[in-house]
C-alpha cells in the first residue's frame, strides 16, 4: 500500500537571494499533474524556473516524469524525485519554482535548494495532517428486517465499523466501510445472528484513509 497526499500545500525558502516556491499536491493522473504545471507556468510566468516531479499509480505500476526546466541536468527535477520516492508518497506532484536572485549557486548547491524547497512543503502537509496511508477496505450492503436492524448496528458500532449509509424501506438496508480483513468475519457473524434471513452483499474493494469517519479514495478493482 502507499501513502497520498491530501489537496495542496506550499512552501517558499530562500537561498543567497534566490526565492524557491514549492507546491505539493495531489494527482491522480499524468493529465492532472501536467494541469497543475502549467497553472504554477502561469501564475509565476516571469519566473527563471518551473521544475517538477511527479509520481502516479501505485508502487509496482508507478508512472514517474521530471524536469529541470533549464537547470544544469540532474540538479533539479531528479532530486526532487529521490524525494518523493523516499517519502513513500504516489499520486503527487511536485513544483519548484525559482526567481533567480543573481548569484549562481553551482550545481550541488541547486540539488540542496530544490530539495529542501521541496521537503518543506512535504512538511507543511505533514503538519497540516494531509499525509495518509491508504488502507484497504470493503463495501458490505446488509439488508435484513427491522428486528434484526439494531442489533447488527450495535455490532457494527462496538467494532468499530463506518456506517456509510441507512435506508429504511420494506427492509432495512445498512452499508459499512471495513477494513478488508475483517469483512468476512462480519459477514458470518451477521449470518449466523440472523439464522441466514439476513442478506449480505459485498460492493466492491476501496481504498481509503481514516478511521473515525475515513475517506473513499478509489475503487481497488476487487
Amino acid at each position: 500500500m502507499y501513502r497520498i497526499i491530501e489537496g495542496t500545500a506550499e512552501a517558499e525558502i530562500e537561498v543567497k537571494k534566490s526565492r524557491f516556491l514549492a507546491v505539493v499536491a495531489n494527482c491522480r493522473s499524468e493529465e492532472e499533474a501536467r494541469a497543475l504545471i502549467e497553472s504554477v507556468k502561469k501564475k509565476h510566468y516571469d519566473a527563471r524556473h518551473n521544475c517538477f516531479a511527479f509520481r502516479i499509480g501505485e508502487e509496482k505500476t508507478v508512472f514517474e516524469r521530471q524536469s529541470d526546466d533549464g537547470e544544469p541536468q540532474g540538479t533539479a527535477g531528479k532530486p526532487m524525485l529521490e524525494i518523493l520516492k523516499g517519502s513513500g508518497l504516489s499520486d503527487v506532484c511536485g513544483v519548484v519554482t525559482r526567481y533567480f536572485g543573481g548569484t549562481l549557486l553551482g550545481t550541488g548547491g541547486l540539488v540542496r535548494a530544490y530539495g529542501d524547497a521541496l521537503k518543506a512543503a512535504l512538511s507543511a502537509a505533514e503538519q497540516a495532517g494531509r499525509i495518509h496511508e491508504l488502507q484497504e477496505g470493503r463495501r458490505l450492503l446488509i439488508t435484513c428486517g427491522y428486528s434484526l436492524a439494531n442489533r447488527i448496528k450495535y455490532l457494527a458500532e462496538q467494532s468499530g465499523f463506518y456506517t456509510e449509509q441507512e435506508i429504511y424501506t420494506e427492509a432495512c438496508r445498512l452499508q459499512y466501510l471495513l477494513p478488508e480483513d475483517a469483512a468476512e468475519p462480519f459477514g458470518e457473524r451477521i449470518r449466523d445472528m440472523s439464522g441466514g434471513q439476513a442478506e449480505i452483499e459485498v460492493l466492491g474493494s476501496v481504498l481509503y484513509y481514516g478511521s473515525s469517519k475515513p475517506k473513499v479514495y478509489k475503487n481497488a478493482g476487487k
